[in-house]
């Protein structure tokens, strides 16, 4: 078996890999704050470069937004999320396990992503305090952009 670029020998997939994060995308982040993880973050821009911020005037592959509960509205950050999203962009919110000040439950993602007109595909182990829901343009919607 031979590894991929970001790939262990034995198989294991980089936090970049887990993320689909490829050299040259375009990544933007919003919600950064201290509590972010600095390992994702470091392997996300050793795959990609500098993550741009949110007033980037850049059409974006991802977007990484860190939420907490009190952050506001993740439905309104969410729309902000997709206005500069490249067609077949992915928008990951991130946010802290169960158990973790700031936890968000799975349902409010999934219920807001719904709202701002997303579809939650898959979650990742984003590092020890976080955790990544996979948000995406519904098929039907991508083609209509």
């Amino acid at each position: 078996m031979s590894a991929t670029a970001g790939q262990a020998a034995d198989g294991v997939r980089s936090l970049a890999d887990r993320f689909g994060i490829e050299p040259g995308m375009v990544v933007m982040e919003m919600g950064y704050d201290d509590d972010v993880d600095a390992d994702l973050r470091d392997a996300l821009t050793d795959r990609c470069g500098e993550l741009v911020d949110e007033d980037t005037d850049e059409v974006v592959d991802a977007v990484l937004l860190w939420f907490r509960d009190g952050d506001g509205d993740l439905v309104e950050l969410l729309v902000d999320a997709r206005g500069p999203l490249a067609d077949n962009g992915v928008v990951w919110v991130l946010t802290p396990k169960a158990g973790r000040v700031g936890h968000v439950e799975p349902s409010e993602i999934s219920e807001s992503a719904q709202t701002a007109g997303l579809q939650q595909t898959s979650t990742v182990n984003a590092g020890k305090d976080w955790s990544g829901a996979r948000l995406v343009a519904p098929r039907a919607a991508r083609s209509r952009r």
